[in-house]
């Protein structure tokens, strides 16, 4: 969905998280309720989540399996991404159907940043990453920046300035690397070329255009020699190439979501947070399609709703993890025909508007009790 890279900076901006997020314990029953109201039939309603294999996300399925009644089916593959070739048998197991997609993304309260997680059952309470399929796709196109950031240099003069590349970012024949815009970095002739002013064995030093300098005054002092361009490497002078090859089997889905917004990724205050937000905007751009268009859905009632995971870590004291639900948007498909799509705001105000409480909840511990207070059932083997 990131195309036009000019829009994905807006695009990232639409979604917005502060006072904008349910508790999950809030935001379940409030989801129940809004389906009943759209006509679904309460003990028919068959939920689905497609949500990371990560152990953290399952408080999400134990609160949906308390308030639908029912355990939901899966649609989610690692990385928060959802397996569109599940819609079928979701469709044959329920009358009404629910699909809740979402990225997730750890956050320390502690440390006020987002992209860990304390893991309780580790050895020492260990935090790692979190979600970690997002981190370890992040991680080779992190490193390109901060090296591009320290190996691109700007020398600040009264009038110009020179900026000195290295040379992989003249090459072609990488395969995969971050590219320069450079013509919105470097003076070209008329004829197209880039004249060096100066050569190095492992870079060229060229004349920046007259915008990059005056955007350059912003960042950098005349006089001070050459100083690495750092995070004045703003996404609007850089992209990445690299050949994804062709996903058979979701593993490259996730990249593929991220690719057009990396530079904005890489260059967040919060890395992870930014990925998570353009993996479920991505996402749900994907999935409404597929949803829409297959025939398994067609006629019934269904509601398809994406949004953000924060998982907040837990003290040692506390069995599970703080889950808050930021939405995202919705699709709603009703067997009479009617369809349409939520956006972010108009979504929130929907289920604020719903109750959060749900006398129809299923009592998990007298439900478990029950089960082990029937009677023995033999099986009886075929010989």
């Amino acid at each position: 969905m990131y195309n036009v890279r000019d829009n994905v900076q807006a695009s990232l901006g639409h979604f917005r998280m502060e006072n904008y997020w349910f508790r999950y314990s809030n935001f379940v029953p409030r989801l129940f309720n809004w389906c009943v109201e759209l006509g679904f039939e309460p003990g028919k309603i068959m939920p689905s989540r497609a949500f990371c294999s990560d152990e953290s996300q399952g408080y999400p399925v134990i609160l949906l399996a308390k308030h639908f009644g029912i355990f939901p089916f899966n649609h989610g593959q690692v990385g928060g991404i959802m397996a569109c070739d599940r819609h079928g048998p979701h469709a044959h197991h329920g009358k009404d159907l629910v699909i809740v997609h979402s990225s997730h993304v750890g956050y320390d309260p502690e440390a006020m940043t987002f992209g860990s997680y304390r893991r309780i059952q580790t050895a020492n309470h260990r935090c790692s990453s979190n979600c970690g399929k997002i981190h370890a796709t992040l991680e080779w196109y992190l490193r390109e920046y901060e090296f591009a950031c320290q190996n691109i240099f700007v020398d600040m003069r009264a009038d110009h300035c020179r900026l000195t590349l290295d040379n992989q970012y003249l090459s072609r024949s990488r395969e995969r690397s971050l590219v320069l815009h450079l013509e919105k970095m470097v003076e070209h002739q008329h004829d197209g070329e880039m004249l060096p002013i100066a050569m190095q064995s492992t870079s060229r030093t060229f004349m920046a255009t007259d915008a990059f300098f005056q955007h350059m005054r912003w960042f950098f002092n005349e006089g001070t020699g050459k100083q690495p361009l750092g995070d004045a490497l703003l996404p609007e002078y850089f992209t990445y190439h690299t050949r994804l090859r062709e996903d058979t089997d979701g593993s490259r889905q996730l990249e593929q979501n991220l690719i057009g917004a990396m530079p904005w990724i890489v260059t967040s205050a919060e890395p992870m947070l930014t990925a998570a937000q353009a993996n479920t905007q991505a996402e749900f751009d994907r999935a409404y399609r597929s949803i829409s268009q297959d025939s398994a859905y067609r006629g019934r009632n269904l509601l398809y709703i994406a949004g953000l995971h924060v998982d907040i870590s837990p003290s040692p004291e506390q069995a599970f993890v703080l889950t808050k639900f930021i939405p995202w948007a919705a699709y709603v498909q009703l067997k009479n025909g009617e369809r349409y799509v939520l956006e972010q705001e108009a979504l929130f105000a929907r289920l604020q508007a719903c109750s959060a409480d749900n006398p129809q909840q299923l009592g998990l511990d007298a439900a478990i009790q029950m089960m082990e207070d029937e009677e023995e059932i033999y099986l009886h083997l075929p010989y």
